[in-house]
C-alpha cells in the first residue's frame, strides 16, 4: 500500500444539489476506510458556490446519509476542525485572495468576453468542426486596460492562463500517468462574474489549505485533470495523490443511470439514493460491502464488515474498471449481513417496521419468531410479509387460497374439521404435540401433505406461503389456532 504508515488526510465535497446517490457514497466509504487504516482524518466540505442548482435540505441529506451508512467524517461544517469553514461559501474572500495571486503572477488573466460573443466563437469553432473552447481575446491585456474597463463597470471573470505549448503531464493512481497537449485545454474560469469561484479554483485551493494528502473523486474530473494539476503547480504547492474512481454504469451495462432509469427501479424496490435504502429496507452494512466492491479489485462475493473492510483496504487494489450497478447483489449482500445480526440486534430494527404499519409488537413475541424468519429476510421490511400474521388478532384468508389443490371447497371444509377436531384434542399446540397427529390425518386421507397443510398453513397465516407451520402455530398459540381454523371453515362453507 502506498504511504499507509503516515496518517491521511481526505476529503469528501459534495455540492448540495440533488440527492446523495451511491457514487458518491462510496466516495465517501473509500476516503473513511484510507483515514480509518492509517490513523488519519475523513473531511467532509460542502461545495455550494454553485447557488443555481442549490437544494434546500440537500446538506442535511448528505450529512444524515453519512450517519446511516456508519461513515461519519471527523472533520465538517457540522463538526469542529482546525481547517474550516468547511463550506465554500463561507470561504469566498479566501477564493479571491487566490485569484489574485494568480493573476499577479501571470497565470490568470481578467476577461471582459460577454456571454453573447462567447456563444457566437462557439458556433464558429463548431461550424468547423474545432473543439469549442476559449479563442483568447483577453488573455494579453495591458494592466492599464483592465484597470480602466474594471473602473467602467465592465462585467468581467478571472480565468486561468493555460500553456499554449507542450503538454502536461499528472499521475494518476489508478491509471498511471495522463499527458494532454496543451493546446487541446482550455483557459477555464476561476472566478465568475459574481465573484462566486468555480470548482477548479476552490477545490485546489481549499485540498491545498485543508492539508488533503489524497483526492478521490469521479472519473468525470479527468477532462479537467490537467487544469487542476496546472493550476496546483502555478501556485508551487505539493500535489495530492489523485484517485479517479470508476464510473458507475445502469444495470444493463451500457451507460450511465437516468433520472428515468432511477424512477424506474424505485418502483421494482430497488434506488440508487441513500436516502431511500432504510425505507426500502436495506441495511447500512448490506449497502456498505455492496459498493465497497464496485471498483475494489477483491473477489465480488466477499462479505466483509466495516471494520473487515478497513482491516484489508488497500488503495493498491482499487481499480478504474467501470462497474455495473447490480441490485441482485445488493439483495444477496443485504440478506447475508441481515443473518449476521444478532437476534437481538435484528428484533432492535425490525420492531419499528412493525409499529409503522399498525401491529402492536411484545418483545416475546418478536423474539421468538426471529429463528423462523431470518433466514427468509432479503431486505428487513420482509419481516412483514413473513411475520405480520404473528401479530394479528385474526386473518382474513382468501377464500380460494383455502381450497386443497384437486379438491373443492366442501372437500376442503372436511379437512379442516378434521384437523380442528384433532387440534382441539391438545392441552397445548405445539411443534411436538401437533406434527404427528397431523401426519397421521395425512396417511389416513391418503393426501398429500401439501394439500393438508396448504389448507391449515392459509387457515393459521392468512397466506400460501410462511415461515415452518408447527413452529409457527406454537408461537400464535392454541386458542388462536383453533379461531382461525373456525374461521377457514366458515369461509369454506360460504364459498
Amino acid at each position: 500500500m502506498t504511504d499507509t504508515l503516515k496518517p491521511v488526510r481526505v476529503r469528501m465535497a459534495p455540492s448540495p444539489t440533488g440527492s446523495f446517490h451511491l457514487g458518491s457514497a462510496r466516495t465517501a466509504l473509500y476516503n473513511y476506510l484510507f483515514a480509518r487504516k492509517t490513523g488519519g482524518k475523513f473531511v467532509l466540505r460542502i461545495e455550494d458556490t454553485d447557488q443555481k442548482r442549490f437544494v434546500e435540505g440537500a446538506e442535511r441529506e448528505i450529512i444524515d446519509s453519512l450517519d446511516w451508512l456508519g461513515i461519519s467524517p471527523d472533520e465538517g461544517p457540522h463538526l469542529k476542525g482546525d481547517f474550516g469553514p468547511y463550506r465554500q461559501t463561507d470561504r469566498m474572500k479566501i477564493y479571491r485572495e487566490h485569484a489574485e495571486i494568480l493573476l499577479n503572477s501571470a497565470h490568470a488573466f481578467v476577461c471582459f468576453c460577454s456571454p453573447e460573443r462567447l456563444s457566437q466563437v462557439r458556433e464558429q469553432q463548431q461550424k468547423r468542426k474545432e473543439k469549442p473552447r476559449y479563442d483568447g481575446l483577453c488573455r494579453d491585456l495591458g494592466s492599464d486596460e483592465v484597470a480602466q474597463r474594471k473602473e467602467n463597470g465592465e462585467r468581467h471573470v478571472v480565468r486561468f492562463k493555460m500553456p499554449e505549448d507542450g503538454s502536461t503531464s499528472a499521475l494518476d493512481h489508478l491509471r498511471g500517468e495522463i499527458v494532454t497537449e496543451n493546446r487541446y485545454l482550455d483557459d477555464y474560469v476561476l472566478l465568475k462574474s459574481d465573484g462566486m469561484p468555480t470548482y477548479h479554483l476552490a477545490a485546489t485551493v481549499d485540498d491545498h489549505l485543508m492539508k488533503i494528502t489524497h483526492v478521490f473523486r469521479g472519473a468525470e474530473w479527468l477532462a479537467t485533470f490537467p487544469l487542476h494539476v496546472q493550476i496546483i503547480r502555478a501556485f508551487g504547492w505539493d500535489e495530492p495523490i489523485w484517485a479517479h474512481l470508476s464510473v458507475f454504469l445502469k444495470p444493463s451495462g451500457k451507460g450511465k443511470m437516468s433520472k428515468r432509469e432511477a424512477a424506474e427501479a424505485i418502483k421494482d424496490g430497488h434506488s440508487i439514493f441513500i436516502k431511500d435504502m432504510g425505507d426500502l429496507g436495506y441495511t447500512p452494512e448490506g449497502v456498505l460491502n455492496w459498493i465497497a466492491l464496485m471498483g475494489w479489485g477483491v473477489a465480488e462475493d466477499d462479505v466483509m464488515s466495516l471494520d473487515q473492510m478497513v482491516e484489508r483496504f488497500d488503495i493498491d487494489n482499487l481499480t478504474p474498471s467501470p462497474a455495473g450497478i447490480n441490485f441482485a447483489k445488493l439483495d444477496h449482500f443485504n440478506g447475508t449481513h441481515i443473518r449476521l445480526l444478532s437476534p437481538e440486534e435484528l428484533a432492535t430494527r425490525i420492531k419499528p417496521i412493525y409499529i409503522q404499519a399498525g401491529y402492536s409488537v411484545d418483545d416475546s413475541t418478536l423474539m421468538a419468531i426471529i429463528p423462523l424468519i431470518r433466514e427468509r429476510l432479503v431486505t428487513l421490511d420482509d419481516c412483514l410479509a413473513f411475520g405480520g400474521f404473528f401479530f394479528k388478532e385474526k386473518v382474513d384468508p382468501v377464500p380460494e387460497e383455502l381450497i386443497a389443490k384437486k379438491m373443492d371447497a366442501a372437500g376442503s371444509a372436511e379437512i379442516a374439521r378434521k384437523i380442528l377436531t384433532i387440534l382441539e384434542t391438545l392441552p397445548e399446540i405445539t411443534h411436538a404435540s401437533a406434527e404427528e397427529p397431523l401426519r397421521a390425518l395425512v396417511e389416513e386421507l391418503s393426501l398429500k401433505p401439501n394439500q393438508v397443510f396448504g389448507i391449515l398453513r392459509v387457515a393459521i397465516t392468512g397466506q400460501k406461503v410462511s415461515p415452518p407451520l408447527f413452529e409457527s402455530m406454537e408461537i400464535i398459540g392454541r386458542e388462536k389456532v383453533l379461531e382461525r381454523v373456525r374461521n377457514a371453515i366458515g369461509i369454506l362453507g360460504n364459498i
